[in-house]
């Protein structure tokens, strides 16, 4: 059984994954602390019986996600704080829009796209983790992408080129 000091040890390690995985799932830091602060919390009050940490993170990370944007009271929009300052210019114009254009998504849509893409995962480990079926997921990727597509429109040529 994991203790406690196992845990946090593997909290450490793993927040920064998280957090960046929870980021692009939610567009606004603020939220993505608390998809991970809620995922850490669920993930602790399991420890002792789960075999793979890290996957059962990844995985109630993107559920509560998934979860959170079902809700009707979901409709928080903070403001009043910009982007962090990106290193390169083509980074932010390039960040901004696809962060815009993820948000136009629906939900199941822009986990599966941040999972398959940014998190680099198979369709077989996003179906796992969506609890939904591998045909699903090569679906629900393709419509994602054009609905993607759509969104950024003919800035989407651009954007590649940045």
């Amino acid at each position: 059984m994991g203790t406690t000091e196992d845990f946090e040890a593997f909290a450490r390690v793993q927040i920064p994954r998280l957090y960046r995985t929870a980021w692009l799932l939610c567009g606004d830091r603020q939220h993505a602390e608390d998809l991970v602060q809620d995922t850490l919390a669920n993930l602790l009050k399991a420890w002792g019986r789960i075999d793979s940490p890290g996957a059962y993170a990844r995985t109630a990370l993107a559920r509560t996600f998934i979860s959170q944007r079902r809700r009707k009271s979901w409709s928080e929009r903070p403001t009043g704080e910009l982007p962090e300052v990106a290193e390169r210019a083509g980074d932010v114009e390039l960040r901004l829009a696809l962060q815009s254009a993820l948000a136009e998504l629906a939900p199941l849509d822009r986990a599966v796209l941040v999972l398959r893409f940014f998190e680099d995962r198979s369709v077989e480990q996003v179906a796992l983790d969506l609890g939904k079926k591998t045909s699903a997921i090569t679906t629900r990727t393709a419509r994602a992408l054009d609905r993607l597509r759509a969104v950024l429109g003919d800035g989407a040529d651009q954007l590649i080129a940045l």
